[in-house]
């Protein structure tokens, strides 16, 4: 990784190589990046297996959600060929940024709604599931066994 201080808005950029990660899934750290060049995969762990969920390309970002949450990470991003980001570091670079740079906060705002209907989806289906279980477990009376 290179870090350089000039150049793009934000000014702050870093390269990675492929392979190299740039975000490590657990791990508490705050800073959201654009991607200028390259692409970035997306992946979760369990501790034994790896799944990638997304493949970023040049306009994409990820780890904006450590801005605003004292969480650790919930993913891993790793560079997939030689990569060039741009950084944001806390809420008030990323409000500046936003300011001058409306039509990427208009794309954010899309992102970020299609990643929040995706993520209900997962969770009606996760209630339905549930749901479904304990009619099943009710009407085979095994709710007597497992109380």
């Amino acid at each position: 990784m290179r870090v350089s201080k000039s150049g793009a808005m934000p000014k702050k950029i870093m390269y990675f190589q492929k392979g190299e990660r740039i975000i490590r899934e657990g791990r508490l750290d705050k800073r959201m990046y654009i991607i200028l060049e390259g692409n970035v995969k997306i992946s979760l762990s369990d501790g034994d297996e790896s799944i990638i969920v997304a493949n970023l390309k040049r306009g994409d970002f990820f780890g904006e959600m450590s801005l605003f949450n004292n969480t650790p990470r919930s993913a891993t991003a790793t560079a997939d060929g030689d990569v060039k980001l741009a950084y944001i570091d806390n809420i008030k670079q990323l409000k500046a940024f936003l300011m001058v740079n409306p039509t990427f906060a208009a794309k954010m705002v899309h992102i970020l709604a299609l990643r929040l209907a995706r993520t209900n989806e997962i969770l009606v289906n996760e209630f339905k599931e549930l749901n479904k279980y304990k009619f099943m477990r009710d009407v085979s009376g095994l709710h007597y066994f497992v109380d």
